[in-house]
């Protein structure tokens, strides 16, 4: 009625909605609601949050950057706020091949899809991906830290070389100096498979890990994070050369994703905040075994691999999880209590 009452009389739109034109009068002079003015001063923060994540944040990760200021408020209120405001996060664009095969050999599938770490530098994941410029595709390459979802390698190229991949493990191998031991997994792409990536791996004393052909639940992990490079940067921007394409890309890796972003799998903390609250607690009694790869899940088993008719009740990843659980604990009891008693 407020905003129509310049074109309908109060009069004829009170009796068409059944309300009187006193009550409207009224309403217009009353003063905001405590709820309407916590809501006005909540807005202004929720607009702050989406900008600074470069308008790629929806309601989940928004309400957990206002509960790291201190600031409890619900989901669905946050996200009523951002509509009100014409606020929301990112999406997904298309998909586009850049896996090319050759005969190299590939190395085994080491991981089989458990993307768990006990601690940073035990598993790696690798893989490339375009970014469309005005001046053609610019290829990216990168190494992340299944534990923490960290990116600790990266390399730009205009081709899809075997240069792209090893400049971004010798990156990873710059940055993090592994002790030794840590699998690297990727797919069977011509780059991973070439003599000099092999070559590279038994020089640093890496793992080399590939997945079985044409299937990307077994690099699940990094075909996650080019989703979330791709929604909520690339197709955000149009680049014009690729000097302004990596530049992007690098503002977006080591200003955003690592030391900002919040990831849902990691208790809505950073990946470097992950890492230094994992640092904080560990002690040498917890130090995992250096040949380990399993611990705390950041992505579990994507999808499990078809492997004929499944029994009647292990039909799924959880029951077969809560089977083995019990015959362990039954192991564990009978060896301890070799009499029964």
């Amino acid at each position: 009625m407020k905003e129509n009452r310049a074109v309908y009389p109060v009069r004829i739109m009170s009796r068409v909605l059944g309300v009187s034109p006193s009550g409207f009068y009224a309403w217009l002079q009353r003063p905001p609601s405590k709820r309407a003015e916590t809501d006005a001063l909540l807005a202004q923060d929720i607009r702050s949050i989406h900008s600074a994540s470069h308008g790629t944040y929806g309601a989940p990760r928004v309400r957990a950057e206002l509960a790291a200021q201190g600031v409890r408020v619900g989901r669905k209120r946050v996200a009523r706020l951002m509509c009100a405001d014409g606020l929301e996060g990112a999406h997904r664009r298309r998909y586009v091949a850049t896996t090319l095969r050759d005969d190299g050999r590939p190395a085994p599938d080491l991981v089989d899809r458990q993307f768990r770490a006990a601690a940073p530098n035990r598993l790696w994941v690798a893989d490339i991906t375009y970014i469309p410029t005005w001046a053609g595709f610019l290829y990216l390459a990168v190494v992340l830290d299944v534990f923490s979802r960290r990116i600790v390698g990266w390399s730009f190229a205009a081709g899809l070389g075997r240069e792209l991949v090893l400049a971004a493990l010798d990156m990873a191998l710059e940055q993090r100096r592994p002790a030794g031991g840590v699998i690297h997994h990727s797919d069977q792409g011509s780059q991973y498979t070439s003599l000099e990536f092999g070559r590279r791996c038994c020089q640093a004393n890496v793992r080399p890990s590939m997945g079985s052909v044409g299937d990307a639940y077994d690099n699940a992990m990094c075909e996650s994070f080019f989703a979330t490079l791709e929604c909520e940067l690339l197709q955000r921007r149009t680049f014009k050369t690729h000097s302004e394409a990596r530049l992007a890309v690098f503002e977006f890796i080591e200003g955003f994703y690592n030391p900002r972003r919040r990831h849902s799998a990691l208790g809505y903390s950073s990946p470097i905040e992950f890492e230094r609250q994992f640092a904080g607690r560990q002690t040498p009694r917890e130090a995992p075994h250096p040949d380990s790869h399993d611990g705390p899940a950041v992505l579990g088993a994507v999808k499990a691999k078809p492997c004929g008719r499944p029994m009647a009740g292990l039909d799924s990843p959880c029951a077969r999880r809560q089977v083995a659980w019990h015959v362990e604990n039954e192991q564990e009891w009978t060896s301890r209590n070799p009499t029964g008693g």
